[in-house]
């Protein structure tokens, strides 16, 4: 592995750890501003990704990617909330799923700030790390918070679009709804690694490419 690979590697790992730390704690506080308090009680409102980690969502699966040299995606342990304790159940349970994708296009949107604010300083008599910074991080920072937010707009549970789903779902379909999402993950793992190759197309990278890898094309320098 060469060193430009390993670097791109490390910015990869510290522009996913701030992003999926950032959606979760979204989806907290949209919880919490809504009046549900059981995030805040569990302590997931929380900036120490510690808090946040699932072992597969957060670790393995984008390990995989970094090392496959795909898209960089994944998703943390769910926050806690409570529907109940909302004024509007539905519709306050849509907002707590749009928050965690909207944390992640404001990061996208400070990403390409610094790098509109910081492009007159990108010359060759650059510091080296600042080369790095700008040149690397920030474009990968900017790619991997628009794949987290695009990637967890898809309807499949455990994402946040399935919440968007059910919003959008007749009321006398949410019960069948519901009893589906119990194989939430077996579903999960299909469509991301078993249906690429049986049908031997990968619908998750091309939806990535035309969603995410376009408004990139716009945000990035």
């Amino acid at each position: 592995m060469s060193e430009i690979q390993i670097i791109i590697m490390i910015c990869n790992v510290l522009a996913f750890i701030p992003a999926i730390v950032f959606h979760e704690f979204m989806h907290g506080w949209a919880a919490w501003k809504l009046g549900d308090n059981t995030a805040k009680a569990q302590g997931r409102l929380s900036f120490n990704p510690l808090k946040h980690i699932d072992p597969f969502g957060t670790v393995v699966l984008p390990l995989l990617l970094i090392i496959m040299g795909g898209p960089v995606f994944g998703y943390a342990k769910p926050v806690p909330y409570n529907p109940a304790n909302f004024k509007n159940p539905r519709r306050d349970d849509l907002l707590v799923g749009l928050a965690g994708p909207s944390g992640n296009l404001v990061l996208a949107l400070v990403g390409a700030a610094l790098m509109y604010g910081l492009q007159s300083m990108y010359t060759n008599t650059a510091p080296e790390i600042f080369i790095y910074f700008y040149g690397v991080f920030l474009p990968i920072f900017i790619m991997v918070n628009l794949y987290l937010m695009f990637f967890n707009l898809l309807p499949i549970p455990p994402l946040d679009g399935s919440s968007i789903f059910a919003f959008l779902l007749p009321e006398k379909y949410l019960p069948q709804y519901y009893r589906i999402q119990q194989y939430a993950l077996p579903v999960f793992l299909i469509v991301i690694f078993v249906l690429p190759y049986l049908i031997h197309v990968n619908l998750i990278s091309m939806y990535l490419n035309v969603t995410a890898g376009n408004l990139a094309t716009l945000l990035i320098p």
